[in-house]
């Protein structure tokens, strides 16, 4: 007889190799095909909501890591909460106008300046739609669920339409207003930009300290005495108005071969010694505030710079007295309105010096013209120092090009009137990190008003109208009427038609007695379009707003949340959202930010083919995503071997209790029967199971996987799977003792399926097609409840008591092994010496099985002195008596063909 066939050995049709590339697109389909996302609705429908507000991509180009870190992470929320009894409605979105698109249709051929501008537009909407919809393939892929088939998208009819009607009630509350002041100005992009599409680079400037003669020195000062500026863009010197003090400053006049030079007086020695000035004699200092309204001679032009006092002066670097040119710089601009200087700009969009700057300069861009100006002041004699420094300076987030500060008339949105309602709301809000905070408190309390106007074609336009005598017409009945227009036919008919044909019919105004108007012809700020979606998208689709979460990069402190909150705040009276979320950004192996300019980013595409998505979702899951996170191909097959455990154990588990021809539900034993060392693995459960559904909840997904991989590799794999073989395997098949064990393993797949399936969506659907969590699709579940026993604490003592043993044992029969006494652990015979108590303990837990759970062949209690390890004393000699051929103990007694009484008892 072959006793290999009359063992119970584990038999599943589950695959150890996940092959998830080849199976992952059939779920994605079969899910479509069930509308998943329509059912879970349909099955919470009465229960609290949960809303997560997609914080919209631009919808250009292929997704990359940081997206897809972004939608798994979404979607793990998602899926979780469903399954903690919320309804979980969810819209992705897209934000769809701003340049890349303008810059990619050019890129194809067609010349915006040279067509018409509404069938740009069009170019750039197909473009758009395109780039949605390919994102959205790669998003699906990703394993993902939500209202794919109806995602928001800031370029549609009624989108747009909201934004007006945002617009419209931020203006009717005095919080829109058109103004001249410098902006942050990309010549490469042509347009005004706001703080979100900055970013900081470090750059090589040249660095000059000028003479500005005194003109007019009120008595105090002669004519033959010079103020030391010193400016890191001489560009901007020809536009120089004024130049500024601290009042509360000491400035000293000092004598030198270069004349006689004002500068702040901590300074005097540091700056003779740059500019190479061997005489120094001090003649008389000054407060600042003695010096206001002087007069100086601008060294290249016919004009006069006044002396004006400013607190913004610092003494950390310059010479404490700071050129100032109103057109070019915000600290410039306002100090300049104190003292009724115009914000004067002699440089045009495309970042060239203009006319009025002089034939020797005009034409010439800016960073040309540095060179020019300073070699112009050389040749005069002002120059006193040229010099080269690095330091951070502000560069156009998309074209990466520098840009500059320049006086425009813009329009404004006003963050002044509402900034303590602003600051208030980030308090009453949930911070995670906690840093968020502060973090977005000083972006708020710091920040200018918000310059929501763009030069450019492709965006919702400024709903705004003129008056003959260019009045802008703030009018209620006008924005309802532009928004009911938009509508019913999009933002484009505002290029299609004239002025006239916009406005209600018969509109008059007071200043356009000819019946004549103009309208706006710049576009929004793109951030407006997306900090409008609460309304745009939440508000308009039933989800009511607050939302209870954002999750974004944390580049949106200063984006998204950002513009959101500021809309939200003004529109709504507080803040869009109850909670926020941030994640770090992806890197490479060796740390450097992912991104497509850089070439080192790998496209989620490529790992899904390799790895699968659920590999993906893991990495996602397992990294410390709220700091930066790492991605190489080192990490993947850490995680891709993490997932083998995993699979593995799931394998195990459902091979030992194989539906089809061993086990079902009807088969579980009362678990208030189990031993108790089964008891104890329905604790550990129910344990893991608790603190999971916790971490979940607390947004902590790397300890949700490190508590699962760890329960099912170490307590049930490395511990309870191995020592309960002898059980599954070798007992009858509806004996209770292999009963008692199959209904462990029944709640750990039940359990262990349902916490997975958050993240490991395909594989958690993998194991319900074998075990039948749920009819229809594990997604459509809830968390399990595992059975509580009042006795846990209990049990769970003893059991640490036992397990200290055991280990004891454990290192024994390694010391065996290695001393050759035995091989094979069941060639192990132990003999042990422990206290009553300890005995009392095995007897009450093991009873005479307590070989078994050492999975050795015979113990055998002694009270001779024996080696001493932690907790008890211990000797192994080889087992002697007979090898049973069936189960591999070593027994001395022997059934006929040498079976031991257990297996001879089972095969009768």
């Amino acid at each position: 007889m072959e006793y290999k066939e009359t063992l119970l050995m584990p038999k599943t049709k589950f695959e150890m190799r996940g092959k998830l590339p080849s199976k992952e697109p059939g779920f994605q389909k079969r899910w479509k095909e069930q509308n998943i996302y329509e059912k879970m609705l349909k099955k919470r429908e009465g229960c609290e909501p949960f809303v997560l507000h997609d914080g919209p991509p631009y919808a250009n180009g292929d997704i990359h890591l940081g997206h897809a870190l972004n939608k798994i992470l979404k979607d793990v929320i998602i899926r979780s909460k469903f399954m903690d009894g919320y309804k979980v409605p969810y819209i992705p979105g897209w934000d769809t106008h701003g340049l890349p698109i303008e810059t990619a249709i050019q890129k194809l051929g067609h010349n915006r300046k040279e067509m018409e501008l509404a069938d740009f537009r069009k170019l750039c909407y197909n473009y758009a739609m395109e780039q949605v919809e390919k994102q959205k393939a790669g998003f699906l892929s990703l394993g993902v669920v939500g209202d794919y088939d109806h995602p928001y998208i800031t370029l549609t009819k009624e989108f747009e339409a909201h934004q007006i009607e945002i617009f419209g009630k931020m203006a009717m509350n005095g919080l829109i207003y058109k103004g001249l002041k410098p902006v942050y100005w990309s010549p490469s992009s042509e347009t005004a930009l706001a703080e979100a599409e900055i970013e900081y680079k470090d750059v090589k400037s040249p660095t000059i300290f000028v003479k500005f003669p005194v003109k007019d020195g009120k008595g105090i000062l002669d004519t033959d005495t010079s103020f030391v500026i010193w400016t890191t863009t001489p560009w901007t010197i020809p536009a120089n108005l004024a130049i500024c003090l601290n009042k509360d400053y000491t400035y000293a006049l000092v004598n030198s071969e270069k004349g006689k030079l004002i500068v702040l007086e901590e300074l005097v020695d540091a700056l003779w010694e740059k500019f190479g000035l061997q005489e120094k004699q001090l003649l008389k200092t000054f407060k600042g505030s003695e010096l206001e309204m002087i007069t100086c001679q601008h060294p290249l032009y016919d004009r006069e710079s006044l002396i004006i006092l400013g607190d913004h002066v610092t003494a950390d670097a310059g010479t404490g007295c700071v050129h100032t040119a109103p057109g070019f710089g915000a600290d410039d601009f306002f100090v300049g309105q104190k003292y009724g200087l115009p914000a004067y700009c002699n440089v045009d969009e495309h970042g060239c010096m203009m006319s009025d700057a002089g034939e020797w300069l005009a034409g010439q861009y800016v960073d040309d013209a540095n060179k020019t100006v300073t070699q112009k002041l050389d040749e005069i004699g002002a120059l006193l120092k040229l010099e080269f420094i690095t330091h951070s300076y502000p560069h156009d987030w998309r074209t990466k090009k520098p840009i500059i500060f320049r006086a425009t008339t813009q329009w404004f949105a006003s963050i002044d009137k509402i900034r303590d309602q602003l600051l208030e709301e980030i308090d009453n809000v949930d911070w995670i990190p906690k840093w968020g905070q502060q973090r977005m408190h000083n972006m708020i309390a710091d920040r200018g008003d918000w310059c929501i106007s763009r030069q450019r074609a492709w965006g919702v336009p400024i709903p705004i109208f003129y008056a003959e005598d260019d009045t802008p017409i703030m009018d209620q009945t006008v924005f309802d009427h532009v928004a009911g227009l938009f509508k019913e036919f999009g933002s484009n008919i505002w290029f299609e038609k004239e002025a006239k044909d916009l406005l209600p019919e018969g509109y008059t105004h007071p200043g356009s007695p000819n019946g004549v108007f103009r309208k706006e012809t710049d576009t929004m700020d793109v951030w407006f379009d997306s900090g409008s979606s609460h309304t745009g998208a939440m508000v308009e689709r039933g989800l009511g707003y607050p939302a209870d979460l954002y999750f974004e990069g944390s580049d949106q402190y200063r984006g998204w949340f950002n513009s959101s909150l500021i809309i939200g705040t003004a529109v709504h009276g507080h803040s869009p959202y109850k909670q926020v979320l941030s994640h770090g950004f992806v890197m490479d192996g060796k740390g450097v930010k992912m991104s497509k300019s850089q070439w080192n980013a790998v496209a989620p595409g490529e790992i899904t083919k390799k790895y699968g998505a659920d590999i993906l979702r893991l990495w996602a899951a397992s990294v410390d995503y709220q700091a930066d996170c790492s991605m190489s191909d080192e990490i993947l097959k850490q995680i891709s071997e993490n997932y083998r455990k995993v699979r593995n154990t799931f394998r195990f588990l459902l091979a030992n209790i194989d539906g089809e021809n061993d086990f079902t539900k009807a088969d579980l034993v009362d678990v208030n029967t189990l031993p108790a060392l089964d008891k104890y693995m329905l604790i550990m459960l129910a344990d893991v199971c608790e603190k999971v559904k916790k971490a979940y909840g607390e947004y902590r997904f790397a300890d949700v996987t490190s508590m699962l991989t760890n329960l099912m590799t170490n307590e049930f794999s490395a511990y309870y799977l191995d020592y309960t073989k002898d059980i599954l395997y070798i007992e009858k098949k509806d004996s209770n003792r292999r009963r008692q064990v199959q209904t462990v393993l029944y709640y750990a797949v039940d359990t262990l399926v349902r916490l997975w399936a958050p993240i490991l969506t395909h594989t958690a659907e993998e194991v319900n097609d074998f075990f039948h969590t749920e009819e229809e699709s594990v997604h459509l579940g809830a968390f399990p409840v595992v059975p509580i026993f009042e006795n846990a604490d209990e049990i769970k003592e003893k059991v640490a008591r036992l397990m200290l043993i055991r280990a004891d044992v454990f290192k024994a029969l390694e010391e065996a092994r290695a001393e050759k006494i035995i091989g094979k652990s069941l060639e192990a015979h132990v003999m042990i010496n422990v206290n009553d108590e300890d005995r009392a303990l095995i007897e009450e837990y093991c009873g005479n099985k307590f070989n078994q759970w050492l999975i050795v062949s015979r113990v055998s209690f002694s009270v001779d002195e024996l080696k001493a390890y932690e907790v008890c004393q211990i000797a192994v000699e080889k087992c002697e008596g007979k090898v049973c051929p069936r189960c591999w103990n070593i027994t001395e007694l022997n059934a006929e063909d040498g079976l031991c009484e257990r297996c001879a008892a089972v095969l009768e």
